[in-house]
Formats: C-alpha cells, structure tokens, sequence
C-alpha cells in the first residue's frame, strides 16, 4: 500500500486576537499543520500572550513558539508606549491611529518567513486586515503583494521557486464577516483577547473592543461581547 502525502505545514502569526486566531482555524481547515509563531514585542500587556497560548492550545496547532523582539525601545505607538494614549473615539478619515506600530508586521512577516523557510513551510497565514477602521499601511493587498515578491528574492527556496504563499484569507472581510468565519471554524472566541488594555477583562471602550463588540452583535453573538459602547465611528 502506498505511503501517504506528508502533511503540508504553515506557519500563523498569532497574536491572540479574534482575526489571528481565525487564520490559524482557516489554516487548520485548508488542511496544515500549522505553527504558531507568536511575538512578544514589547506591548503594552502580556493578555494576549496568554491569549495566543489558549487559542493554540485548544485549536490544536502542532507547535506554537514565542519570540522577544522588542519594539518598545523606540516607542512611536500607543500599543508599545505607555506615554501615548491609547485611542477610544477612531481617528479622523484617512488618518492612521496612534496604535499603529512603527515597521511591525515587516519585522514580524520576515522572521515568520525564516520559520517557514527553516521548518520547510510552503504557506505563512496572516491575520491583516484592510477593511478595519484603522487602515494600517501593512495591512493592505499591495503591501501584501509586495511582500510575497519580496519572499521571492530573499531566500533560497523563494530562488528555488518554493517561496512560501503569504496567505491574508480575512484581507477583505468586514468585522462581522471574520465573526462569523470564525464561527463557522470553531475558533474559540471567549478565549481571544482584543483589548487595547490588559486586565481581567476587556475593557470595553477602546476601539478594538468596539469593533469587536460591533461585529458580534452584527452576527448574532452579542453574548460574546463585553457591553462596549458600538461601533468605531471615523471623525470628519
């Protein structure tokens, strides 16, 4: 009888959060064994450390690895200085937040690209998102687009034509839309943490716990929701 296929493996970026933890499930259900590469880079709290360590506990990930690189030594963010305040009312249009982390997820998409490169991973599943209210400049399709030719050019297998697939599967969903994927995949929701702020709870007024709290309401699941105070509005 003929030996099986090896099991393709992926390496996730997994923050804690409710969209990182839905591209680790839609990795899983894409059929990888995934890895989870989790960075500790100086935030403002370890919750969502602990977060990340839950969510890939109970999904099942086959391996979930912690790595320091600290950006807190310049500051520049509200998620790495605590001298800058985190936001609770949007930003204008067109502006980035203060929770924008200078060069993050460059920094965090090459050392996934190492991992994946080193562990013989053909895909990196990110949780970026373009449609959330903050716009973040790296978490857009031709910040995307341009990372995987880079990918293409700074390795051996990428020269090889084996670069890893830079996969973002939640790029153009709604918050409500990565609600209800999740939903649909088992992802652990109560188990996710969002909050700007660490604590034993989410505290329920900043931006992301409003997104948040938006969008399970908007999907039918506000029993999941910490009774924040609605949907992030951008101010004219």
């Amino acid at each position: 009888m003929p030996s099986s296929a090896p099991p393709r493996s992926a390496v996730v970026l997994l923050s804690g959060g409710l969209d990182s933890a839905t591209a680790a499930a839609q990795a899983r259900a894409d059929g990888f064994d995934v890895v989870a590469l989790t960075v500790r880079y100086g935030q403002r709290h370890a919750r969502e450390l602990e977060a990340a360590r839950a969510v890939a506990a109970h999904l099942g990930l086959a391996e979930h690895l912690v790595v320091d690189v600290p950006l807190d030594r310049w500051g520049g963010s509200a998620l790495t200085d605590p001298a800058v305040a985190v936001p609770t009312h949007g930003t204008a249009a067109g502006e980035v937040p203060a929770t924008y982390v200078p060069g993050r997820n460059t920094v965090f998409i090459a050392i996934a690209l190492s991992l994946a490169e080193a562990r013989g991973a053909s895909a990196v599943y990110l949780g970026i998102n373009a449609v959330d209210y903050s716009g973040y400049p790296d978490c857009r399709p031709d910040y995307l687009e341009a990372f995987q030719r880079l990918a293409a050019l700074s390795s051996q297998v990428g020269r090889e034509g084996r670069a890893p697939a830079l996969r973002a599967p939640l790029i153009l969903d709604t918050k409500a839309d990565i609600v209800r994927r999740a939903l649909r995949l088992g992802v652990p929701i109560a188990l996710t943490w969002s909050c700007y702020q660490g604590g034993e709870t989410p505290c329920g007024v900043c931006d992301s716990c409003r997104i948040r709290d938006a969008a399970l309401v908007e999907a039918g699941r506000g029993d999941l929701a910490t009774g924040g105070r609605g949907p992030v509005k951008q101010r004219e």
